[in-house]
């Protein structure tokens, strides 16, 4: 297929190509599908939530092909705007409070403090640093935070199982600990945590794909 060069790089119809994978790499266009299946299906966690997580972590990676589809597919699955916007509220303060989070390494190497290990669940004592340092600032984003996850049209149990998602689209492993305990006091089981996990996996490993078809574009381009 030869394309003529075009300034816009994302259009609807470009995910269409998507399906030319399998031609080229069938075995593990295949494998990828069947997981990405299992993992939206329903399971101890209904087919609504687990696409409202995937629309959450779909605006972590910031794939356009991937918010389009799943915020389509959780309206198909009765979920309401407000339902949608509470979802993209709670991966904007886990995407946000990744960053903050990892502030306190910032801290470590600022400060020199010798210390070998980058990661310690220690370190995430010195965030109180930040109130002092830029008071008006870290209060402003702790209201935003503690909104987007309090209850609304979606429950704190399922707005902490979306932060657990998200938390593992960032890698924070200070939002891991945290969310991952909060949906616990919540009353998420291990394996409705592990599903929403696994929900994570698929659309962090979905937006690769997906990209795909602009890789596709290009090596077609005349």
């Amino acid at each position: 297929m030869t394309i003529t060069k075009t300034d816009s790089l994302y259009k609807k119809e470009y995910f269409g190509r998507i399906f030319e994978l399998k031609e080229y790499a069938p075995e593990a266009f295949e494998a990828f599908f069947k997981f990405n299946d299992q993992a939206l299906a329903e399971g101890k966690l209904s087919v609504k939530l687990k696409e409202l997580i995937a629309v959450a972590v779909a605006h972590i990676t910031g794939c356009p092909y991937c918010i389009d589809l799943h915020v389509g597919n959780a309206k198909k699955n009765d979920s309401s705007k407000e339902e949608v916007a509470e979802a993209i509220f709670v991966a904007t303060a886990l995407k946000a409070g990744s960053a903050l989070a990892h502030g306190v390494n910032g801290l470590n190497a600022f400060d020199n403090s010798g210390d070998e290990d980058f990661y310690k669940a220690s370190y995430f004592n010195r965030l109180k640093e930040f109130n002092a340092l830029s008071e008006e600032t870290f209060q402003a984003f702790v209201n935003f935070d503690g909104k987007a996850i309090k209850a609304g049209k979606l429950s704190v149990k399922e707005k902490e199982l979306i932060a657990v998602a998200s938390a593992h689209t960032t890698g924070c492993a200070y939002c891991i600990d945290v969310h991952t305990k909060n949906a616990k006091k919540a009353g998420a089981d291990l394996e409705e945590i592990s599903e929403a996990i696994f929900v994570a996996v698929a659309l962090k490993a979905g937006s690769a794909i997906a990209h795909s078809v602009n890789a596709l574009n290009a090596y077609d381009e005349k």
